[in-house]
């Protein structure tokens, strides 16, 4: 895990690098929208690296684990800044391509739709480390979303649950991922599905509305 948390540092600092390269000129704002979930981000980021103030009283030295942890908030919180100086033109970011399937090399996404399969594979992600829950992990589950579901209907059901744990168990061995990931919508679907895959296999759970409109920042942000 460690590993993983230096890689996501590393990613934020190479980022940084590259959106400052080139002249760097203050310009005067443009007219532009608040980006309120950013800028939320940015505080989240601060106070989670305010902490450190506190917990490294009285001399503030930071363990060389603690540093990391410490400067990929400061990295994260700059980025994000920038982001929104961008919008309102006072500095230029150069793009850069985002590598996200070395970024989620170690991570196994559980998703509840081919849609969402395929909008993570757009992003960059290895289709090889996406399972698609299309029924719950647990037959029983079921009926919850359908109380009427027939009977007879449930053997069938539980040989695709079968076949789901059987995927996962199998990427798990191979892949040997640090992470397993749900993304799935904030419906009743999505949250038996969080649910247990939090409760079998220790997964972090990521719901939303609106992950059909998932960008590569918003995944980025997620996996770390």
């Amino acid at each position: 895990m460690k590993d993983f948390r230096l890689k996501q540092a590393q990613y934020l600092l190479k980022k940084s690098a590259i959106n400052s390269e080139g002249d760097f000129q203050l310009k005067a704002p443009n007219s532009a929208n608040i980006n309120v979930k950013i800028f939320e981000h940015i505080f989240k980021d601060l106070i989670a690296a305010e902490d450190f103030i506190y917990s490294s009283l009285p001399k503030h030295q930071l363990s060389e684990e603690e540093a990391e942890e410490f400067t990929k908030f400061l990295i994260s919180a700059r980025n994000n800044i920038d982001s929104i100086l961008t919008d309102f033109k006072v500095i230029k970011k150069t793009e850069e391509k985002i590598d996200m399937s070395k970024l989620t090399e170690n991570i196994l996404f559980i998703t509840s739709k081919n849609n969402f399969k395929k909008l993570l594979k757009k992003l960059g992600v290895d289709v090889q480390r996406i399972i698609v829950a299309s029924v719950p992990l647990d037959v029983m589950d079921i009926k919850e979303i359908n109380p009427k579901i027939p009977e007879s209907a449930l053997k069938g059901i539980e040989t695709r649950v079968n076949h789901i744990h059987n995927d996962i168990n199998r990427k798990k061995n191979s892949l040997n991922p640090e992470k397993i990931i749900v993304l799935a919508e904030n419906d009743l679907n999505g949250q038996l599905l969080g649910k247990r895959a939090e409760e079998y296999y220790d997964a972090i759970v990521y719901l939303n509305d609106n992950i059909k409109d998932l960008n590569d920042n918003e995944l980025i942000e997620i996996i770390e």
